[in-house]
């Protein structure tokens, strides 16, 4: 179970001068990679934390925003991600472009957005998905399916298709500002490709090459 990598390879006259625009460029790859059947949701991400005991945690979030800023994503904020980040702020993403032989490895720490910034998403949601994040106490042991979908059901009734389903408190934003962001690119005989950029005091950027 072993894939011999052939892509073009990642030299640092190529990278842009700051991870965002480095980014972008790579994102708008996986996107037309989507967009010809080779890579699905090119904004998932795993996002790994660790609580106030060191014990680390990973699963797959979509990713909703990036700027110079950081990278943003949603969750029900009593859920482990949550529970951990509130803890410990640190935390890493993974962007697994495998059928491109790409991988996007951002290391930071997370804050809530503001509460304006949820609100106006969580209004672009798919009304199905606004009354999902009501209905799952992430995270929580739940009974059954049937529990689920009951609490389901009875949002549904409460807020009817077409009304104005109002923000969970519980519910929100949360922004990674990156200090390190690293660009792999898969290369022949496992001598891959590895960029990293790393946020100086100054809050610049410098590039380094790391064995791969």
């Amino acid at each position: 179970m072993r894939e011999q990598y052939r892509a073009a390879g990642l030299t640092e006259p190529e990278l842009a001068a700051d991870p965002c625009e480095q980014f972008a460029r790579w994102f708008a790859d996986a996107v037309r990679a989507r967009d010809h059947g080779a890579l699905a949701e090119p904004n998932a991400m795993v996002v790994s934390t660790a609580g106030a005991d060191g014990v680390p945690s990973s699963r797959t979030v979509l990713l909703k925003g990036y700027d110079q800023r950081g990278f943003v994503f949603f969750s029900n904020y009593a859920s482990r991600k949550g529970r951990e980040l509130a803890a410990n702020p640190h935390v890493a993403l993974l962007f697994p472009w495998h059928p491109i032989a790409r991988q996007v490895i951002v290391g930071g720490s997370a804050a809530r957005v503001p509460r304006d910034e949820t609100a106006a998403y969580f209004r672009s949601r798919p009304y199905g998905s606004r009354i999902g994040a009501w209905a799952s106490e992430q995270s929580a042991v739940v009974a059954s399916r049937e529990v689920l979908e009951a609490r389901y059901a009875e949002l549904c009734a409460r807020w009817p298709e077409g009304s104005d389903v109002p923000v969970p408190p519980f519910w929100g934003g949360f922004r990674v500002e990156p200090r390190t962001v690293e660009f792999w690119q898969g290369r022949e005989n496992r001598l891959h490709d590895r960029l990293r950029y790393t946020r100086g005091a100054d809050g610049g950027w410098g590039i380094e090459r790391l064995a791969p």
